[in-house]
């Protein structure tokens, strides 16, 4: 999708140094993943605790013979 951003120099400049992009739609994109990633990892830790499986874990490790 093309679109047009008015992004701070600096920090589309830190971001390309860090993430090692010459480019600044691929530090973007890149920026845009890790910032998603991040924030699901965020919902899942949020879950902690509060769901319960109820797995036999002994008998889920035994393989077929």
């Amino acid at each position: 999708m093309r679109t047009t951003l008015d992004l701070p120099a600096e920090l589309v400049e830190e971001a390309q140094r860090l993430l090692g992009f010459k480019s600044k739609t691929d530090t973007v994109v890149q920026s845009l993943r890790e910032l998603i990633r991040h924030q699901r990892i965020d919902e899942l830790r949020e879950l902690l605790g509060s769901v319960t499986l109820d797995v036999d874990v002994d008998r889920s490790r035994r393989r077929p013979r």
